[in-house]
């Protein structure tokens, strides 16, 4: 039987030089989750099915690699991290000290229909805000979105974040006479927008339900490009403190004002065709695009405070994103942002021959005791090709146990950048490395 050496379609290997670019991105999350207070958690890749099955017909519940175990249960990767962490939540609920600011970097695995940006697994920094009302919470989560993107080198000339609020479309929907059982499903395909043809996005509004001229009626609101426009085809003046829907229009002005406040206003503008296909969210939705709209949305989210109630629990105010590491390679490559990485390593010790291996070791340990990155090179290279070997690997410098000059009790120290040699003495090497 012929084994396959190809990973599974549509998952990744890493080999060391895809793991350093890995391991970049991800330590600029870390470093921007913990600078606005977040903390990190984790859960299991393996959950519960029916964590995952919703009434609304979201398009992750047909994506999810289920199975039996052999106990019998119905199991599943996770396609999300939200639902887990919605779990999480509730069963410590009364021992957590609200709000709670947390973040992961789960990998996620999704069967679907793979194009550009798109696979079937993916690493995803999630960040959330549990048990905090208001809009602080959304200017907390897009901040620590938005600096992260910065570490990146992106500016607004490259990514745009675009908002929306579910209240709003939900007002839309009431406004052309979609009944309210009909909202999370409409929507659910109105998230496909970016994904499929017009006219089958209308086909499959009208399989649901709606007449030919809601979904007439519902295109033209979903051409409104401004709050303003929408406000008034809906007859409300959208002021913060109004009620309902009107209220929502007013946040979403106060919610661009204060971005603009901490310095963030040139990212944003307002969407009213970002949706978010996930049917929990219940306000805020958002998404950070490139501004050429070549790739699909490079991160989403939003708010969604009934999520932990639909898993049994009280009703908790709650607001993250999901930021998938597929999409945003895809597009620090294309406009010439990938960093250059290489080994980061401080010395590369270099034996000539087979009897200066204990010296070698010798050399290499006292360097790590000294809080170094030290590697050896037992080639038994000649000089030359053992040189270019320590430069592939990155070393700062490297340490040649040059025959006559360690019979002399001495060490050549190159300094692999300045390529400047000197000659230090064993043991005074060994007892304060440089």
């Amino acid at each position: 039987m012929t084994i396959t050496l190809q990973p599974v379609k549509g998952t990744r290997d890493f080999y060391p030089a895809e793991m350093r670019l890995r391991n970049w991105l991800f330590d600029i999350w870390r470093e921007t989750s913990r600078q606005f207070g977040f903390e990190e958690y984790d859960a299991c890749v393996l959950e519960s099915e029916d964590l995952y099955i919703r009434k609304a017909g979201d398009e992750i519940t047909e994506q999810l690699y289920a199975f039996d175990d052999k106990g019998g249960r119905r199991l599943a990767l996770r396609p999300e991290m939200t639902p887990s962490l919605a779990r999480l939540v509730l069963q410590r609920k009364n021992a957590l000290s609200f709000p709670l600011k947390w973040f992961a970097i789960p990998q996620c695995f999704r069967y679907e229909r793979m194009t550009r940006g798109r696979k079937r697994e993916h690493y995803q920094w999630n960040a959330d805000v549990v048990g905090q009302a208001g809009q602080t919470a959304e200017v907390e989560v897009l901040s620590v979105l938005l600096m992260s993107l910065e570490k990146m080198g992106l500016s607004p000339e490259q990514i745009r974040v675009h908002l929306n609020d579910r209240r709003i479309l939900n007002a839309i929907l009431e406004h052309i006479g979609v009944p309210e059982a009909l909202h999370l499903p409409v929507m659910v395909v109105m998230d496909k927008r970016d994904k499929i043809s017009g006219e089958a996005l209308d086909t499959q509004l009208s399989e649901l339900g709606l007449e030919a001229e809601q979904v007439s009626r519902l295109n033209d609101f979903l051409r409104m490009e401004t709050l303003q426009q929408i406000g008034e085809a809906l007859g409300h003046a959208g002021h913060a403190g109004d009620a309902g829907f009107s209220g929502a229009l007013g946040e979403m002005r106060r919610l661009m004002e204060t971005l603009e406040a901490v310095g963030f206003g040139g990212y944003c503008q307002f969407d009213i065709t970002v949706v978010r296909g996930l049917s929990y969210y219940t306000g805020t939705v958002f998404e950070i695009r490139d501004a050429g709209g070549k790739l699909r949305a490079i991160c989403g989210g939003g708010r969604y405070d009934s999520l932990l109630s639909a898993f049994g629990g009280d009703p908790v105010p709650a607001i993250g994103f999901g930021f998938g590491d597929v999409v945003i390679l895809e597009l620090l490559a294309e406009v010439g942002l990938l960093p250059e990485l290489t080994p980061e390593i401080d010395y590369v010790v270099i034996p000539f021959s087979k009897d200066q291996v204990p010296a070698a070791l010798t050399v290499g340990q006292a360097l790590r005791r000294a809080g170094f990155r030290a590697d050896a090179d037992f080639g038994f290279r000649k000089l030359k090709r053992a040189l270019q070997r320590a430069g592939e690997i990155g070393a700062r410098k490297a340490v040649l146990l040059m025959p006559e000059e360690l019979e002399r009790g001495e060490l050549v120290v190159r300094d692999m950048a300045a390529r400047e040699e000197k000659r230090v003495a064993v043991e005074a090497f060994l007892a304060s490395p440089e």
